[in-house]
């Protein structure tokens, strides 16, 4: 069969590797043009061994500035934009930061890149009919994350503003959806190493750690039949519901499980 992304024009960030150079990957496989973009100039190595449909923008994606230039780099190349994945993210501080800037940093990256985006994007949908914004969120957005506040909150933040979007543009013809991964062999994850040794921890033991490739095929079958709540890792689901099911309970749990990963 074909897939409904054939044609289709599409923005990924955080894109030099990781889930965004693999979504990147499976958008072309699937007759998808894109532009990969990222701060770090790797991205045009990753778009150079994507062939001639992928298309490199190096840059700050979580600024006002950045996502104006990212806009329009795209524009140019493709003439609009029918899908935008804001899939760059960072690990950030350990337990509750030090500092203020601690906290803009993942703020901005995590949480505040998908409203700026969304706010240049969504009134051009509106006029077109049509857009699909996916959110790269984490399982963390719909539980937690052991050893960073920060971490959790904003990817709290990213669940809620994807699931508001899909709410309020729905008959705009605006679909929008949100990944809720556990672990995944990224760099990220290894992000969380040393310093975060719990939160390593936390999500390495919880489940298997899948590879980009694999997620990437996950979301975009999800994305093909316009589902809201994507999770690579199904159990995350369970877990869901009984943290919702009794939240005193749950977090009990989770407070014990926190201390036997600090005792190991």
């Amino acid at each position: 069969m074909t897939s409904p992304l054939v044609g289709m024009r599409a923005v990924v960030t955080g894109a030099a590797g990781g889930i965004g150079a693999a979504l990147a990957a499976e958008l072309i496989e699937r007759g998808a043009s894109v532009v990969l973009a990222d701060l770090s100039p790797t991205v045009g190595d990753t778009a150079a061994l994507l062939g001639t449909s992928a298309f490199a923008w190096t840059g700050d994606v979580s600024s006002v500035e950045g996502i104006g230039a990212l806009i329009d780099s795209a524009d140019d190349r493709f003439g609009g934009i029918d899908l935008y994945f804001a899939n760059a993210g960072i690990i950030g501080p350990s337990m509750l930061g030090e500092s203020d800037a601690d906290w803009d940093t993942i703020i901005d990256v995590n949480m505040r890149a998908h409203i700026r985006a969304a706010q240049a994007l969504v009134p051009r949908w509106q006029e077109a009919g049509s857009g699909y914004f996916v959110a790269t969120a984490s399982a963390a957005g719909l539980l937690t994350q052991i050893g960073s506040a920060a971490y959790s909150v904003t990817k709290h933040a990213s669940v809620g503003f994807a699931e508001w979007l899909a709410m309020t543009y729905r008959d705009d013809g605006i679909r929008a959806s949100v990944v809720c991964p556990m672990g995944v062999n990224t760099n990220l994850l290894d992000d969380a190493g040393p310093a975060g040794g719990a939160a390593q921890k936390a999500v390495t033991s919880a489940g298997t750690v899948l590879e980009p490739a694999e997620v990437a095929a996950i979301v975009l079958d999800a994305v093909e039949n316009e589902q809201f709540l994507i999770l690579p890792h199904p159990e995350v689901l369970e877990m869901y519901r009984m943290k919702g099911s009794d939240y005193d309970r749950w977090l009990r749990g989770m407070s014990r499980y926190q201390a036997r990963l600090s005792e190991q």
